[in-house]
């Protein structure tokens, strides 16, 4: 049976929005950063996208109190390598990534960006994956 000292340490890290919450541009995406242990969900989001403007104020409430990171990524620049390099044709984009690889994807959809649906799944993914598994043993 497992100490309670052991099943803290195993259990994921829920942080204040300070912690959870980043935002940066196409020059400091840390590609690194996801291939890490653990969930981070990216919201690719441009300045001049009204639907990511009104997605915007909701980051930091889903940030808040999660044991996963919230990474507002900014391709306001068309030119931003990150439209190519995660496939994204309309923004907002939310990607929800579990050890480096992609567990939920939501796109925009033209005209209408993205429904509070698409963020609460999003949110259910990240929670899900964020979730320790239970190891196994033998008996």
């Amino acid at each position: 049976m497992a100490s309670a000292a052991t099943e803290r340490s195993a259990s994921p890290r829920v942080g204040t929005v300070a912690d959870r919450l980043e935002t940066i541009g196409a020059g400091e995406f840390d590609r690194d950063r996801l291939r890490r242990p653990g969930v981070v969900v990216v919201a690719f989001l441009a300045d001049w996208c009204p639907f990511c403007q009104a997605l915007r104020p909701e980051l930091p409430k889903v940030a808040t109190g999660s044991a996963y990171t919230v990474v507002i990524a900014d391709v306001s620049s068309e030119q931003s390598p990150l439209w190519h390099d995660f496939g994204i044709e309309v923004v907002p984009t939310l990607v929800v990534f579990k050890d480096g690889a992609p567990v939920f994807r939501a796109d925009g959809i033209p005209g209408r960006g993205l429904r509070s649906s698409d963020l609460q799944a999003a949110v259910r993914s990240a929670t899900a994956a964020a979730r320790p598994t239970p190891s196994r043993t033998r008996a």
